[in-house]
């Protein structure tokens, strides 16, 4: 089978397609052919030898996938040849075939189609939990969501709404990108490239600061974010593409009660009793309308470096998809 290899750490250059054994399921495990893949900032991040944990040489990225189940191990109980699913990997994704543990996969319903089921675990599951789990958000508070207009954040805008925020303030780079937060249910729209944004969040909540913050950039933004929080506010590190880090005091963090929390879906993915339901409740909203999902684009597999290029440009907007 193909798939896309990395035997190095570097830039998009550094991704290879190569010709490897189709793995063979065993035990619990279920052998997919995969029809779709979402392509994250992980996947850039595990490229560059950059991500939360160590990435071991050669490697074959991608956790998000979506696909027909065309064999199974010999302790599979539940699922069966032919079904259509979805599922997050620890790697493997990037390729025609991948294996999955059958508790980890998730039937697709009938309504949807592959890019669409792949363009939902990793960013819906990361938004879910960042606003629910980690960031604790209550009926009628204020929400600060980054980078409004990509993946994890045109869905966090969506369920903000749907979990009841009072108001949700959404950064983008651009007034084309700053249309779409408000198509998805912001109330506030600011351009983070202007230099005083962080005034504009405080003047958007009458100088209190927002109840919850979602932030994946680091450095400059992680420093302005902070300023942002309300007393009891929460903010939610998911990231740091900016590949800065900050110079931190918690102590400032005491007089307002305020919290800085990490977020890593992995951890997520190890409790069956967070990721089961949570999927499901994700994909129920999909079914009723209630949540949308927005395709930057679908690229055949071979153009996975190109399409890395494409995201760490920060000129796509929405999901970008991934076709063997």
């Amino acid at each position: 089978m193909r798939a896309i290899q990395l035997k190095e750490y570097g830039g998009p250059e550094v991704l290879n397609i190569v010709d490897i054994e189709k793995p063979v399921p065993l035990g619990s495990e279920v052998l997919i052919e995969i029809k779709a893949i979402g392509v994250n900032y992980a996947d850039t991040a595990r490229r560059e030898g950059k991500y939360v944990v160590k990435t071991p040489l050669p490697f074959i990225p991608g956790a998000e996938i979506a696909g027909v189940v065309t064999e199974v191990g010999d302790q599979v109980t539940k699922i069966r040849p032919g079904a259509r699913i979805v599922t997050l990997i620890e790697s493997g994704g990037y390729a025609d075939f991948a294996l999955a543990d059958e508790r980890s996969v998730i039937p697709i319903p009938e309504q949807l189609d592959f890019h669409t089921a792949a363009a939902l675990p990793l960013q819906g599951l990361s938004a879910y939990h960042i606003l629910k789990t980690m960031g604790r958000l209550e009926k009628g508070e204020s929400v600060l969501v980054h980078a409004a207009a990509g993946g994890v954040g045109t869905i966090a805008v969506q369920l903000a709404k749907l979990f009841g925020a009072g108001k949700i303030i959404a950064t983008a780079s651009s007034e084309e990108k700053l249309a779409l937060a408000r198509e998805m249910g912001a109330d506030v729209l600011i351009n983070y490239t202007e230099p005083d944004w962080e005034q504009q969040v405080l003047e958007a909540t009458g100088g209190r600061g927002v109840n919850v913050a979602l932030e994946m950039v680091g450095g400059e933004v992680f420093n302005k974010t902070v300023k942002c929080l309300a007393t009891f506010g929460r903010l939610v590190i998911f990231g740091a593409a900016s590949g800065e880090q900050s110079r931190f005091y918690p102590s400032s963090l005491m007089a307002r009660n305020q919290s800085v929390i990490g977020f890593f879906l992995p951890q997520i993915m190890r409790k069956p009793e967070l990721l089961q339901p949570s999927l499901v409740e994700l994909f129920s909203y999909l079914g009723q309308g209630k949540l949308k999902l927005t395709i930057g684009g679908v690229f055949p597999l071979e153009e996975a470096a190109n399409v890395h290029t494409l995201l760490q440009s920060r000129k796509t907007q929405g999901k970008l998809i991934l076709k063997p």
